[in-house]
């Protein structure tokens, strides 16, 4: 091998030595979070779970189905929660990996919106509990036919509840996504706003396929998809009016 080649690998050793090291961080991170949570396992899981079980009938409670499941779904709830809990430090190693090949009016704008899309991923998981949870949980309650007990098994409540945070979760990054769009280039503000129809249209689709099947759930995850996209659109477009006013 001669030096040409030598010194043409190495920055690409540099580079995989770098993200092993960022991904052994990020793995520690969880691992860190997932040893602090697990003394608080059931109590997590019975806090999650709170929306459901208030409009449980009277003298009824979840159940069990499987032998493990007393360990194992709280356990799974654990990971997930020590996984959320860390996406700060996830979020600032992808930041530091990817920043020192960035220029200085990228670096400006992809700050913000970092912190921004962390920020928007809580608020998330936040609207998913305390306003889809009650509604979702107390609507299946509500229509349990005459002489059926409603006892919801631990791990397919676990199930369904994670399939919510996570697709409310997504959902409210849209203002982040539409922003890096207009931003980089790819469309325009306009573009997109004439795009609304079938924007519109896909929200109400992507809540088909990651709720439960009732028009409440698919309606509370489609309408704020809407709402945030018009958001992405006004920040967008402020972001590029500074981006002109600064090649000016």
């Amino acid at each position: 091998m001669t030096d040409a080649e030598q010194d043409q690998g190495q920055p690409l050793v540099a580079h995989l030595t770098e993200l092993r090291d960022r991904l052994l961080r990020v793995v520690l991170a969880v691992l860190v979070c997932t040893v602090a949570l697990m003394p608080f396992a059931n109590t997590i899981y019975s806090f999650i779970a709170e929306p459901l079980r208030r409009y449980l009938p009277e003298g009824t409670s979840m159940i069990a189905t499987e032998i493990a499941s007393p360990f194992l779904t709280p356990f799974k709830l654990v990971l997930v929660s020590a996984f959320c809990m860390a996406m700060p430090v996830i979020l600032h190693q992808i930041w530091q990996f990817v920043a020192p090949g960035m220029y200085r009016h990228e670096k400006r704008i992809a700050a913000p919106l970092l912190a921004s899309s962390v920020i928007l991923f809580y608020v998330g998981l936040a609207f998913a509990y305390y306003v889809v949870f009650p509604l979702v949980f107390g609507f299946f309650s509500g229509i349990t036919p005459e002489g059926v007990n409603y006892t919801p098994d631990i791990a397919r409540f676990l199930d369904t509840a994670l399939k919510l945070f996570l697709a409310f979760g997504i959902a409210f990054e849209i203002p982040i996504a539409t922003v890096l769009l207009i931003a980089s280039g790819v469309t325009t503000a306009d573009d997109l706003a004439k795009k609304r129809p079938y924007v519109i249209i896909g929200c109400f689709v992507f809540g088909m396929l990651l709720t439960p099947p009732d028009v409440i759930s698919q309606a509370l995850l489609a309408v704020p998809m809407w709402f945030l996209f018009e958001v992405g659109i006004v920040f967008g477009r402020l972001v590029k009016k500074k981006q002109a006013e600064s090649e000016v």
